[in-house]
């Protein structure tokens, strides 16, 4: 969770959106905070942005798609001009809801792009760039981290804060970006697996997840070495083949224990576990539960709701 104390707030001007505004060189950072619940509030920028929230919920509607929640420690980038309207439905005066935005330079992120694409290109065939769409995303640590030090930047009263705030927004720029991938990929793999080979495979994994599957075997369906593939597949989606044939067990597994007539043991055949103590321990691991528990703990939320209705 990002924390903002250090920021100096204005008095209020308005209970809706009111806005706190540090300025630099090549990023203005905003804070918002909503001490009313309100609907339909309209918000555009000139310039990209990544919205960061902090505290509270916001329900966002952006190019007539339905709304969904946004939540602290998540981000969502806006290309510049992009209408938003929000809905601030548990807002109050005790408990506003903040959220940051980093107005940036458009041609910064051109020249990150750009960068990225002579120093580390893509092995996939296309070029790094930032997203012409809404792009919601869930934090990753250093993401975190680096939104709190920009955070602190700007707070602070240094002769050279733009210089430190420039570099740091670079690497900001770059995780974003590659964190645009890694989902693009995830997302659209089915879609795009008769074009590209990491796409490929990741719609072969998720398809024989009860099969024994190897990085060599993989290798060859796309069509690399075994190190080349290795690099390929963790430059693009961020994980090794390994780890991610086994996040994706374990989201399965997850997936097939909401349903309660489902053993233990088959749930783990069907997700490619041979053994039952083996699956127990590194599920309990992922989900700080055992898959006994954790199908237990799902089954009496559903029976919660259902008598609730």
């Amino acid at each position: 969770m990002l924390h903002t104390d250090r920021l100096r707030t204005k008095s209020l001007q308005t209970l809706i959106e009111n806005r706190t505004m540090y300025s630099l060189q090549k990023v203005e950072l905003n804070l918002f905070e909503t001490y009313q619940t309100t609907a339909a509030v309209a918000l555009r920028f000139d310039r990209p942005v990544l919205a960061s929230m902090i505290r509270g919920r916001k329900i966002m509607h952006l190019r007539q798609e339905p709304g969904f929640a946004f939540l602290p420690g998540e981000s969502i980038l806006l290309p510049a001009g992009e209408p938003v309207v929000i809905d601030f439905p548990d807002a109050t005066s005790k408990q506003p809801t903040k959220c940051l935005a980093l107005e940036i330079d458009a041609e910064e992120m051109r020249q990150v792009a750009q960068l990225m694409n002579e120093r580390r290109p893509r092995t996939d065939g296309a070029e790094w760039s930032a997203a012409d769409y809404n792009f919601h995303f869930a934090h990753d640590p250093a993401i975190t981290q680096l939104l709190q030090r920009l955070v602190y930047l700007c707070a602070e009263n240094h002769p050279s804060k733009d210089l430190f705030v420039n570099m740091l927004l670079r690497e900001l720029l770059i995780r974003v970006m590659e964190s645009e991938s890694r989902q693009h990929h995830l997302r659209h793999a089915e879609r795009d697996a008769g074009q590209n080979p990491i796409d490929c495979v990741i719609t072969y994994v998720r398809n024989n997840l009860d099969r024994k599957l190897t990085v060599g075997e993989l290798s060859r369906l796309a069509c690399m070495s075994e190190s080349g593939f290795y690099r390929s597949f963790k430059n693009e989606v961020g994980c090794s083949p390994v780890e991610f044939i086994n996040a994706e067990r374990l989201r399965l597994a997850a997936n097939l224990l909401l349903d309660p007539s489902r053993s233990i043991r088959e749930v783990a055949l069907r997700c490619g576990f041979n053994s039952v103590s083996y699956f127990t321990r590194v599920f309990g691991e992922c989900y700080g539960n055992s898959p006994g528990a954790y199908q237990a703990d799902r089954a009496g939320v559903a029976l919660t709701s259902t008598a609730g209705t």
